[in-house]
């Protein structure tokens, strides 16, 4: 599938899009929140499905590098597979995504949560000295962070909803504001 030909006011509205999403997804990690409640895989599936690719790929990136450096940065090689597993979910949906499909969000979302859960923990269990680097050391780890796994699978069902949502009752909202006022009034006749 092609990506659609959009004119200046669609890019920058895009842009604009894009550049709130990485500010929410900033914010929402520096706020205090609940251990993995974040809305930064929501964003990354979002941002898949509706914005050109190479601003869907950027958003959780920026959106992770920005909160990185207030949070703190950590261990690097850590790092980068929590940034990629990011990238790889707004990969996916823009490939899985498009056209829009209900029952496609509702398997990518827990998908996205569980490579998540198993790319991180692994990356942990590989460059840390936390655990044991035996298969036993690797089931403690994943052992260990199923605490996490239901905040970041709850917070990626509550978000990606709310953002999918919120998206289609803006663009009725706005498809009805910029409807003619004769088309307006022969529908309320």
């Amino acid at each position: 599938m092609e990506a659609p030909v959009m004119s200046r006011t669609t890019t920058r509205y895009t842009v604009a899009l894009a550049l709130a999403l990485v500010a929410l997804a900033a914010v929402m990690r520096i706020l205090p929140h609940p251990a993995n409640f974040a809305p930064v895989a929501a964003i990354a599936i979002f941002g898949g499905a509706v914005l050109p690719r190479r601003h869907a790929i950027w958003i959780p990136l920026l959106a992770m590098v920005a909160s990185d450096a207030i949070i703190g940065f950590y261990t690097l090689p850590i790092m980068l597979s929590v940034w990629l597993c990011y990238v790889a979910i707004a990969l996916v949906s823009s490939r899985t995504l498009r056209p829009f499909s209900l029952g496609r969000l509702a398997l990518i979302t827990p998908a996205g949560s569980i490579g998540f859960f198993l790319v991180s923990n692994f990356a942990v269990w590989l460059w840390s000295s936390m655990y044991v680097h035996t298969w036993s050391g690797l089931m403690l780890c994943y052992v260990m962070a199923i605490p996490f796994f239901r905040n970041t699978l709850l917070s990626d069902l509550v978000y990606t909803g709310a953002l999918f949502g919120l998206y289609a009752g803006a663009t009725a909202l706005a498809g009805r504001l910029t409807a003619s006022p004769v088309q307006g009034a022969e529908q309320h006749s």
